[in-house]
């Protein structure tokens, strides 16, 4: 509203000097004209204005999902990382576990996965909960069809590869396995 009264008051004072109706040549029509155009004139300003301020707040929200969301190609590549650590873990079997010459490695690898989480806790990065939930196709994709009367058809029931949000945004869907009737 103080936009539009300066507007206004700037626009008046401008045509102060501009010849009065009395002082008019061609009487009132032309001061009638004048209005009219000093009117379009105001509108597209105040269209202007509005225009510059949309265009101020996308610039705004972008800047903020730039830097909200600069890392994702990073984190994807970071969740290779992850996957081939939970594999090696996997992989060791129980009796190398407990030699006391593997012990070393061993910790040091779930160690490294620890730190691992807590640097995607840090930036924002979740797992996406996946067994015992019912499929979301905006979190989960369905990789095969599991035969379970235990599980309602539709619920996840196998979870093939763990799936991550950044923020509020998908990285990477969980790779999972829904019941369906026996």
């Amino acid at each position: 509203m103080n936009e539009e009264q300066n507007i206004q008051e700037d626009t008046e004072s401008e045509f102060e000097g501009a010849p009065r109706e009395a002082d008019a040549p061609e009487g009132g029509d032309r001061v009638a004209e004048l209005e009219d155009e000093l009117a379009k004139t105001r509108q597209e300003v105040l269209y202007a204005q509005a225009e510059t301020q949309n265009v101020r707040r996308r610039l705004e929200q972008e800047k903020q999902n730039a830097s909200a969301y600069a890392a994702t190609a990073f984190a994807r590549d970071m969740l290779s990382v992850k996957d081939n650590l939970e594999r090696a873990l996997a992989a060791i079997p129980e009796e190398l576990r407990e030699d006391e010459r593997m012990k070393g490695l061993v910790a040091g690898i779930e160690a490294t996965g620890r730190e691992l989480e807590n640097v995607f806790q840090r930036n924002g990065i979740t797992r996406v909960e996946a067994m015992g939930q019912p499929l979301d196709p905006n979190k989960h994709q369905a990789m095969i069809e599991v035969p379970n009367d235990e599980a309602e058809p539709g619920t996840v029931v196998q979870e093939m590869q763990a799936g991550y949000m950044i923020k509020d945004r998908l990285l990477r869907p969980a790779l999972v396995g829904v019941a369906r009737k026996g």
